[in-house]
């Protein structure tokens, strides 16, 4: 480690363009082909159409917390569960194969959160060609954004039309964030560097054009929190949608136009690196 890295009362004593520099390394050390088997992302990986990787990838964040290898494994049981083809499953399934899903567990993720989910989905697809319909407001969806895309305004928005069917299983609502319960909503940001994000390293996907990589906010979990906090680039104690603000904030000094990129380098160092 860099001396001029080293920590002094949770503070980080590097000047901002020392810190930038050593995120830019690290950055560049996650963000390659070599990260993907490994990691959640690998399950839409698998995936060509545009469609099957925004449902294997909704799933796919929404399972993630805990051990990375169940995460993949369970998913992995899910998409085969689907017949490895989740968006025809979703416009096509009969009931026959919506018993197949009936014995499906993740963690506290059960089998009727997932039928629900099914029939958001269902809901969604035949009047969307993109989920990303689902996270823009409706002057978005006509082109018009004199505002530019807000985070906020937008998870807030997907949480109410996400939960909009009748008959809401009460207990399916706890498995998607909202920064209106001051959630982090880290696994939904992550869904969103996933499918907004675009460069030519082969990790996030790039498939959506109509928000912008800047605007997003940085997935908070445990291990990015932790060494955020660290390099001073997160003060608040509490690890919720303030706190995510806050990280992205800092980090957009960095890079005002893609500060979730930064997501590779702090979730290496906490969670690979125990730093």
């Amino acid at each position: 480690m860099n001396k001029h890295l080293l920590l002094t009362g949770g503070q980080s004593t590097a000047a901002p363009k020392d810190l930038k520099a050593f995120l830019d390394r690290k950055t560049a050390e996650y963000n390659r082909p070599s990260f993907v088997p490994g990691d959640p992302i690998s399950i839409p990986h698998q995936y060509s159409k545009k469609q099957d990787i925004e449902i294997a990838g909704f799933f796919t964040a929404i399972f993630s917390w805990g051990n990375r290898t169940t995460i993949i494994r369970k998913t992995q049981e899910l998409m085969q569960l689907m017949d490895k083809a989740p968006y025809q499953f979703v416009l096509q399934h009969t009931d026959n194969d919506l018993r197949k899903l009936l014995d499906f567990r993740h963690r506290t993720f059960n089998a009727t959160d997932l039928l629900y989910f099914i029939a958001f989905f269902h809901h969604h697809y035949k009047q969307h060609d993109s989920l990303e319909d689902a996270f823009l407001l409706p002057w978005e969806k006509r082109g018009v954004s004199p505002d530019g895309w807000d985070a906020e305004k937008a998870l807030s928005a997907f949480y109410h039309y996400f939960f909009s069917l009748e008959e809401v299983p009460l207990r399916t609502r706890k498995h998607i964030a909202s920064p209106e319960k001051h959630s982090s909503c880290k696994r939904i940001n992550m869904f969103l560097r996933w499918m907004v994000r675009k460069d030519d390293n082969g990790v996030d996907f790039g498939l959506w054009r109509r928000i912008p990589p800047s605007r997003l906010v940085c997935p908070l979990d445990l291990h990015v929190a932790r060494v955020a906090r660290k390099f001073g680039l997160l003060t608040r104690a509490q690890s919720d949608w303030l706190g995510a603000m806050e990280l992205t904030d800092h980090l957009r000094l960095m890079d005002p136009s893609d500060p979730t990129k930064y997501d590779f380098a702090l979730f290496g160092l906490g969670s690979i690196e125990k730093f």
